[in-house]
């Protein structure tokens, strides 16, 4: 009779471009509620994050060959899956036997795609969620039952692209175990926060805005769930407690959407009083509804409020699909600033009408949005994005690795490539020269100035600004000087 096999190696490709990474690190949250899920199965999980190590391929090659995994798993946005796939062919050439699978968004969408280009390197996509699919897979695989009758998994069989029946969604979130003790909490500081280490959390799941650019509303097929707020605030404190966690970042795409759950979480974390800091992503609109309780935000621990505002255009807001406007987002920013917190937004820039003209236009009105941190982000033309088909023939760029949004990908009607990026770099150069002085200046918020202090030290570090900066004679000597006078203080 044929031994189980029970070996799983969960690996995040090691792709860096400096965006997200430059103000640091934290687990892949995804991998941690597999792996949770195969322990309960009986399977043995090794949590390698390539990616946060900064390890090489010859360091994921020796990590493969000596764990001789029986099953390999990788995760992928459209960004990195040009290495995701190359984790999955060192896999198959170290480890002969291994059964290699891959999930994520863009796998989710683009499945026959990939099973078509790499059918001798991928053997399973899993799509959708992977918490119930993946030991189920596993377990049909060991037992050499019929793949087929999975939910949530495509496959190739006879030659053709197999795609089972959607699985549903997982009903009570409350129900899962992220495998917290995998992974290695040293590797995921926080940059602008001294001693400090970082978990991702996940109070609820799903989106129900339908922004034209984005994928999370298609992933999650426009349904929200989302978690009590006992469970959630409980799981903050065993991670302080027992890994000494003292920053949280909230992965969902939008955590405040009911009111009276999200005030509850409030209120629970003013009630304990834990001394962590909170950095979480939300929408415009929930911040001025929010305005008369933003106070207890920061009072429960809330550091860093991120809102994409996306365009300062109203036109391209409504072609975006956001429900937003300029003076909403603007207020909204306000709101957040005011209240002693840390507010970064994003633009998006590029596309096929853009011109010098109107990107000078965003920057002055950038300034007025008066963000604490600005991104000028280049827009991608995910291939699954419901903008797609409108964006195509502008594409001159099919490296996937490269949709980061902070490569130029399209050429726009009246400018080249190379403009573009000069434009959105000079965008970047004049809104911060133009945003430290106030940095010199402020008074009354030191958790606040440092932060920022030491937010733009690492973008300047680690940031893809640093690297595409030196094409242009490096960072401008005016910038270098505020910094050096900034931290002197």
């Amino acid at each position: 009779m044929d031994i189980m096999k029970k070996k799983v190696m969960l690996i995040t490709p090691p792709y860096h471009c400096g965006v997200v990474e430059s103000a640091g690190r934290w687990p892949n949250l995804g991998f941690l509620y597999i792996a949770g899920e195969l322990e309960k199965h009986g399977y043995e999980v090794d949590f390698y994050d390539a990616m946060s190590k900064f390890h090489d391929y010859d360091q994921i090659r020796a990590r493969i060959k000596k764990t001789k995994p029986d099953f390999i798993g990788v995760t992928a946005i459209t960004a990195t899956i040009v290495d995701a796939v190359k984790v999955l062919e060192v896999a198959k050439e170290e480890v002969p036997w291994i059964v290699t699978i891959i999930g994520g968004v863009h796998p989710t969408f683009m499945f026959e795609e990939l099973l078509v280009d790499f059918p001798d390197i991928i053997d399973y996509c899993v799509i959708g969620e992977g918490e119930l699919t993946m030991p189920e897979l596993l377990d049909g695989i060991n037992s050499k039952g019929d793949i087929g009758l999975i939910k949530g998994v495509a496959f190739k069989k006879d030659g053709d692209v197999m795609k089972t029946p959607v699985r549903p969604f997982i009903a009570d979130l409350d129900s899962l175990s992220p495998a917290w003790h995998l992974a290695n909490w040293d590797d995921y500081p926080l940059y602008f926060i001294d001693n400090s280490k970082v978990a991702i959390l996940s109070s609820s799941r799903g989106c129900i805005h339908k922004c034209s650019f984005c994928s999370q509303h298609k992933f999650w097929q426009g349904t929200y769930r989302d978690r009590a707020p006992e469970k959630f605030v409980s799981e903050i404190e065993h991670l302080l407690a027992e890994y000494g966690i003292n920053v949280f970042f909230i992965a969902d795409e939008y955590p405040t959407n009911d009111r009276e759950r999200w005030v509850k979480i409030l209120d629970l974390l003013i009630e304990k009083d834990l001394g962590v800091h909170i950095l979480l992503e939300t929408c415009v609109g929930d911040i001025i509804r929010d305005e008369d309780i933003i106070s207890r935000y920061r009072e429960a621990g809330v550091l860093f409020i991120y809102l994409g505002v996306e365009s300062t255009d109203n036109q391209k807001l409504i072609e975006f699909k956001k429900d937003t406007r300029f003076e909403d987002s603007k207020r909204a920013l306000k709101i957040v600033r005011d209240a002693g917190m840390i507010v970064e937004s994003s633009l998006i820039l590029g596309a096929p009408d853009e011109t010098p003209e109107s990107i000078k236009e965003t920057l002055k009105l950038a300034k007025e949005y008066n963000a604490d941190f600005m991104h000028f982000l280049l827009i991608a033309p995910w291939p699954y994005a419901d903008l797609y088909d409108k964006l195509k023939p502008y594409i001159e760029v099919w490296d996937y690795s490269k949709y980061n949004l902070v490569e130029p990908i399209l050429k726009p009607e009246s400018m080249t490539r190379d403009q573009l990026m000069k434009e959105v770099l000079n965008c970047y150069k004049n809104y911060y020269m133009n945003k430290m002085p106030e940095w010199v200046s402020m008074k009354g918020n030191d958790l606040k100035r440092s932060c920022l202090i030491k937010g733009m030290k690492a973008i300047m570090e680690n940031s893809f600004l640093k690297d595409h900066m030196k094409g242009l004679g490096g960072m401008p000597k005016g910038v270098l000087k505020m910094m050096e006078k900034i931290t002197d203080q």
